[in-house]
């Protein structure tokens, strides 16, 4: 058996989950039993065959909703694995840092780029450090205190699975001194980041090797399943940008969140529209389970 869970914000009607049961019975999908998550928020509904076709049918259908398709049977993840920038916090934070030296739409205009799909990672986040060269290490504490906010549902989400037995890893192509803190204050198991070399107060302009990248990430997914020995179906794995894409893809639930179009087409799931909560519905969690504390 197979679930659609159909997320909103207050806007869902029984007439939108009526509306899908139709759709997939036309797609052939054999449509069962239905029901709320939260009432006009997240509904699921049980279905039999076919959820490729289920997915083509539902997503897109219904304004400002998300859908995400999975077999019932491992909807509940033992492990996540998550990007941070533009995932767990709502901001970059090369760019971000670019900005106390003045040259913020330089290094942004390389990022889009790298998250695009369209550079090579490492090659670009060796370019971006190199510009940052002489940037004083109290302006890491500055852009930490400043500008990084935390992404919406992203503690509910992290705790609640936590309290509920699973593990979390935070894997970022970012840097440890923002990440370190992030995953503190949310509550991950633990951070896995690259390292600016810094040197008399300053920053050198280079990244301690290996850098963290997208072969990083998976290989982070992988370790952390033999290392606690969770099935790959029982793992989830979340990103925005093109560094996060092999992990997405080797996941048992993979997540495109609010991604860039490259990671969107490719995730077996995509998040455009509410906050990082649509991955407790994802798994059947009713806001009366999750933990936010």
């Amino acid at each position: 058996m197979f679930t659609a869970t159909l997320i909103a914000s207050g806007t869902l009607t029984a007439g939108d989950i009526s509306t899908a049961m139709d759709r997939l019975r036309d797609a052939g999908c054999a449509p069962g039993a239905s029901g709320w998550i939260d009432e006009g928020d997240a509904a699921d509904v049980i279905f039999g065959m076919a959820p490729d076709a289920a997915r083509t049918a539902l997503e897109g259908a219904f304004g400002k909703t998300d859908v995400v398709v999975q077999s019932s049977l491992t909807r509940t993840k033992a492990l996540l694995i998550a990007d941070m920038d533009s995932t767990m916090i709502t901001v970059e934070c090369i760019d971000e840092l670019a900005d106390y030296a003045g040259i913020k739409p330089q290094i942004a205009e390389i990022t889009e780029r790298a998250m695009r799909g369209e550079l090579d990672f490492e090659a670009a986040l060796d370019a971006r450090v190199a510009l940052l060269e002489g940037l004083a290490e109290s302006d890491i504490e500055r852009c930490l205190a400043d500008r990084v906010t935390i992404m919406p549902g992203a503690q509910a989400l992290v705790r609640t699975m936590r309290a509920r037995g699973a593990k979390a890893v935070l894997v970022s192509g970012g840097f440890t001194r923002f990440a370190e803190p992030v995953a503190r204050t949310i509550g991950f198991d633990v951070a896995i980041a690259n390292v600016l070399e810094i040197a008399d107060g300053t920053l050198t302009g280079r990244v301690a090797r290996p850098i963290v990248g997208a072969h990083t990430k998976l290989a982070t997914l992988h370790a952390a399943l033999a290392e606690h020995g969770i099935a790959v179906e029982q793992s989830l794995a979340v990103g925005d940008g093109a560094n996060d894409l092999a992990m997405i893809e080797a996941a048992g639930l993979g997540v495109a969140y609010h991604a860039k179009p490259i990671v969107a087409a490719a995730a077996a799931a995509r998040i455009d529209h509410g906050d990082l909560t649509a991955l407790l519905y994802a798994q059947g969690l009713p806001r009366a389970a999750w933990v936010t504390e």
